[in-house]
């Protein structure tokens, strides 16, 4: 085993533990290794400290649902908006159940339960399908609210499901549009791209797309005018409608030759604890983000 892997597999036993004694324990470590200090969720201020809140202390049975890559698609046709959806090619209980002679030759396996469980699949005559089993039943096991102490997955039945390989003419990576959303309004754009398996870059716009905002880091800008995507009304309208429940909701997109595609609605970007973003935007939107009253049901 690598000593990466090594280190991976004793953090987490340790993340797990922690949880033990408490999802506040847990994060409070979580936080601590990432900012130096500890996390007080009696008097919380940054949109960080204010997600992690609704993390511990809100738990809408709505927020599983749409947190679910799965069940959100039923979310998404209840608010008419279906023909966002990428197309679904079959949804699994198990990595057996999967009949990959059915599939085509392009496609995307992803769990329902957590982040990160997703194989691109760009040449199906090329996959290795037992290693691909092998990593999915991995990821089903894995009781991701455990790692983080983001509950809201902890209520989420994990299945396997199949869809689209989104792609445009240019064969390139395509861009991804993240909208966050404050009680239904949304605020700003990232736009990420350049992805690859070192990172991604990080650009904010405003809500119009008219001003660039000094959101991220500098070593994570793209150092380019990223282009407005077509049928951006679309995406900010739609975004707007699907958030209207939630206190917080970032809202992911993509466009597709010209056409809108719903990604996945996302409760606490990157676990709750954003290192890449400036104070501006930490303050900012921490001003914007209204705590509502706890509901722990």
């Amino acid at each position: 085993m690598s000593s990466s892997k090594l280190k991976e597999r004793i953090g987490d036993r340790l993340r797990r533990l922690l949880y033990g004694i408490s999802p506040l324990v847990l994060v409070q470590y979580r936080y601590k290794k990432a900012n130096g200090r500890w996390y007080k969720p009696s008097n919380p201020r940054t949109l960080d400290e204010k997600l992690l809140w609704l993390m511990l202390y809100w738990r809408h049975p709505l927020k599983s649902r749409c947190a679910d890559k799965y069940a959100v698609r039923s979310y998404v046709e209840e608010h008419g908006l279906s023909h966002l959806l990428p197309e679904l090619y079959g949804v699994y209980g198990q990595s057996k159940d999967i009949d990959f002679s059915i599939l085509p030759d392009r496609f995307v396996l992803k769990c329902t339960h957590g982040c990160g469980f997703n194989i691109l699949c760009r040449d199906k005559a090329r996959l290795d399908v037992e290693d691909t089993k092998r990593k999915l039943n991995a990821w089903m096991n894995v009781e991701y609210d455990k790692l983080g102490g983001e509950l809201h997955y902890g209520e989420i039945e994990p299945r396997i499901i199949c869809e689209a390989f989104l792609e445009d003419r240019t064969g390139r990576p395509l861009t991804d549009y993240k909208v966050y959303c404050f009680d239904g309004k949304a605020h700003c754009t990232m736009a990420c791209t350049d992805r690859d398996a070192k990172g991604a870059k990080y650009d904010f716009y405003d809500r119009e797309w008219k001003n660039k905002l000094a959101y991220s880091k500098s070593s994570l800008l793209a150092n380019r005018d990223i282009p407005k995507p077509a049928a951006y009304e679309e995406i900010i309208q739609a975004a707007e409608v699907l958030s209207r429940p939630f206190p917080f909701v970032r809202m992911d997109f993509y466009s597709v030759n010209g056409k809108t595609v719903f990604g996945e609605m996302t409760f606490t970007p990157h676990g709750g604890i954003d290192t890449f973003m400036t104070d501006l935007a930490q303050d900012v939107m921490g001003k914007l983000l209204k705590l509502p009253e706890k509901r722990l049901k």
